[in-house]
């Protein structure tokens, strides 16, 4: 199974409309995680302002706004 990876801080109202949209377009079977870049610091070289970030299995697939039909596109390709 793919996870979804989405690259944020904390405070950051653009992470939190990012996860919003995403969870309209997943179910529950599909896992999400949420890295703290503010705690790595190579993450925050990597990423800094351009947060959120989205991948799925280390792929960028999206920033905000989201890409929604990119991210169904990525899911329906997934294979379990």
């Amino acid at each position: 199974m793919k996870t979804l990876t989405v690259y944020s801080k904390p405070q950051c109202h653009l992470c939190e409309l990012l996860l919003d949209e995403l969870a309209t377009l997943v179910d529950a079977s599909i896992p999400v995680e949420i890295v703290n870049i503010s705690e790595d610091p190579d993450l925050m070289r990597r990423f800094g302002l351009r947060i959120p970030i989205l991948s799925c299995d280390g792929q960028e697939i999206s920033g905000y706004p989201l890409d929604s039909d990119r991210v169904r596109a990525v899911l329906a390709t997934q294979v379990n």
